[in-house]
């Protein structure tokens, strides 16, 4: 049996323990989504992580819609992130960079144009703007002739990332953001392609993720997803069905790890009485699986010696206790998230979390 605390291979990485820093949206880049020097403290506080994957970073303009999120698209935005990723590994860690395409879950007057996604179907609710709340705007669906170039987005954005320093890339295919909303047919209502059944609307995530791992290498380049049950009014009628394509359609890649964000009945952020499809994915994908979404010490161990499991990913608990793998190995209480600065721009509630040796 392996622990938590047992090194494992990801790719071409080896991680020192399999208690993985889950992808945290903080919002401490600028308006122009270049990172900011107080970035690098922040990261390299948490580089005691097996791997650190770094917060959903925009591969472009049109696809960052999250007021002061940052980006990897332009040569300002690379050389910001150096000190970032160079202070993670000062102090001994390993970050990949998650690349976030928001599709339809974006505002104009964040990006400058209309959103975009599979189908011209309106998210419910409101988005998150530089001028507060705002209802999602209708996308237009994305066209045969822009797919070449959004995949394109995501080639650049891999490869800056390794200029600026990532270990490599994670591909955000979950939480309704764009690429899931081509996976999941509550959303994808296409007629072509990239449509209809799961095999073609699993095309869009294999063609990039197949452009990225000839980019950069598959070891690599990880992926995201989140199959059972709707992430911001994005879900599908026949999860089992496209997990089984989604899994199918990975394995041949060879990539370093699949994480799977899964919601839990009576989960903290979302619940689903969808059943896990990781034992389904499972069947059909040797590789490293990363789960993800309300674990605890007990429970992630648990994943990892049923074999379903090669590591765990851990969210809010990563955000609020920069030193997590010390604490669950000691079995000493967490500090608690304060909600109320998740998405401030300054230190208090990002750098100011104790670790174990100055908790109260």
């Amino acid at each position: 049996m392996v622990s938590l605390f047992d090194p494992v291979q990801l790719g071409d990485i080896i991680a020192p323990n399999r208690v993985l820093m889950a992808p945290l949206t903080r919002a401490r880049a600028t308006r122009d989504h270049v990172p900011t020097p107080m970035m690098a403290d922040y990261y390299r506080q948490r580089a005691s992580a097996g791997l650190i994957i770094s917060e959903g970073t925009g591969v472009s303009r049109q696809g960052l819609g999250w007021p002061y999120a940052p980006g990897i698209w332009s040569d300002e935005q690379v050389k910001a992130w150096k000190p970032v990723t160079q202070a993670v590994h000062d102090a001994g860690g390993r970050i990949f960079a998650q690349l976030w395409h928001m599709g339809r879950l974006v505002h104009s007057s964040v990006t400058g144009e209309q959103p975009v996604s599979s189908s011209p179907l309106t998210a419910p609710g409101h988005v998150h703007s530089y001028e507060g709340n705002r209802p999602y705007e209708q996308p237009r669906a994305l066209t045969l002739e822009e797919i070449p170039g959004l995949i394109a987005t995501y080639v650049t954005a891999a490869r800056n990332a390794r200029s600026a320093g990532f270990d490599g890339v994670q591909i955000h295919a979950a939480n309704g953001y764009l690429i899931d909303e081509f996976l999941r047919n509550g959303v994808n209502h296409r007629d072509d392609d990239y449509g209809g059944s799961p095999e073609n609307r699993t095309r869009l995530l294999r063609e990039i993720t197949q452009a990225v791992a000839d980019a950069i290498g598959a070891g690599r380049t990880a992926v995201r997803v989140s199959l059972n049950g709707a992430s911001q009014g994005t879900d599908d009628s026949d999860p089992a069905s496209l997990s089984r394509a989604v899994a199918q359609a990975l394995e041949p890649i060879g990539i370093a790890f699949l994480e799977m964000r899964e919601l839990k009945p009576n989960g903290t952020r979302g619940a689903s009485d969808v059943p896990r499809q990781s034992p389904i994915v499972r069947e059909h994908f040797t590789g490293p699986l990363v789960l993800n979404s309300d674990y605890d010490a007990a429970s992630a161990q648990a994943d990892l010696d049923s074999g379903l499991a090669q590591a765990i990913s851990f969210g809010r608990p990563f955000l609020a206790n920069p030193d997590l793998p010390d604490r669950l190995s000691a079995g000493a209480p967490l500090n608690e998230a304060q909600p109320d600065t998740f998405y401030t721009q300054g230190a208090e509630g990002y750098l100011d979390y104790p670790p174990l040796e100055r908790a109260a």
